[in-house]
């Protein structure tokens, strides 16, 4: 028989299904081990399969808030190694079949496993400085290299972000003080690039309007005066629009900072969300506004 070996990351939320399917296909219950990380506690469940295969799964970052299903349903020799994680890493497990309720060993110091030496706190705090430092730089990088592809988009952001005038800016600033560097990068490129699309969109809307008047022209005055008044309906409804897309400067900065923060793939999903709501909202707008101008 052939050994084997392999890691398969698992969710908290999956580990009683793990443990009804390993006992519906016969597997023998190894260990479960615990690690202290800074993200948490990692546990790495095993069990051995019939073919000599030996399969790990690994639940990362259990915080103490989190509560672990117990095994021992299935695989009542898992006792023992719940109440050791529990009494020395500090981790809660719920429904352990034998519970000796946190004296499973006579401790000086609860949790010990969790407790790091001077040393090792000196070493992670560096390592984070140091990790803060490359991120500033990278989001320094990035941004410098966004400014050179778009100059136009840039200049656009520094007088005008979303709505926000000169005057505001450094309350803009102070309000994203705290953001990490490379995440901020992200927020301004997203701003800067959604100011050079409004910059983009009001030359389209100038172009559409010395069209149009060209066409007046031709029209007979009667008709020509209705169209101007509708359009002067839709100008005055678009000034108010703008007025109080500046209001909301604030609430689009914090959704991109949220944004931002997430994947990129379920900020495109979220992105894409907000945008359908946006403009079905324009189109009851404008269909209100057409029914006014009747």
């Amino acid at each position: 028989m052939e050994f084997s070996s392999e890691f398969i990351p698992l969710k908290l939320d999956e580990v009683p299904s793990l443990s009804d399917r390993m006992k519906s296909e016969h597997a023998r219950f190894v260990q479960i081990l615990a690690v202290n990380t800074d993200a948490g506690v990692d546990l790495v469940y095993s069990f051995m399969m019939g073919d000599g295969a030996l399969q790990n799964y690994e639940v990362k970052g259990v915080k103490k808030t989190d509560v672990v299903p117990s095994i021992t349903g299935n695989f009542l020799a898992a006792f023992v190694f719940e109440n050791e994680i529990h009494d020395l890493f500090g981790v809660t497990i719920e429904g352990i079949a034998i519970d000796f309720g946190g004296k499973f060993y006579q401790l000086a110091q609860s949790e010990p496993m969790t407790i790091i030496s001077p040393a090792q706190k000196a070493a992670r705090e560096k390592a984070a400085k140091a990790a803060e430092a490359k991120r500033a730089r990278a989001a320094k990088v990035a941004e410098t290299e966004y400014a050179a592809d778009h100059p136009d988009a840039i200049k656009q952001m520094k007088q005008k972000v979303s709505g926000i005038d000169p005057a505001q800016m450094a309350d803009f600033e102070e309000r994203f003080a705290g953001t990490d560097p490379e995440k901020l990068a992200r927020i301004k490129a997203a701003f800067a690039a959604k100011a050079a699309k409004a910059a983009e969109a009001e030359q389209s809307r100038k172009s559409k309007r010395e069209t149009r008047a060209a066409e007046l022209e031709n029209l007979d005055p009667e008709k020509a005066a209705k169209v101007r008044a509708a359009l002067e309906r839709k100008k005055k409804a678009a000034e108010a629009k703008r007025a109080v897309g500046s209001s909301n400067v604030e609430r689009d900065a914090e959704i991109e900072a949220k944004l931002a923060q997430l994947d990129p793939e379920r900020a495109a999903k979220v992105r894409a969300a907000l945008d359908a709501k946006a403009r079905k909202e324009t189109a009851e707008r404008a269909a209100n506004t057409g029914k006014d101008g009747e």
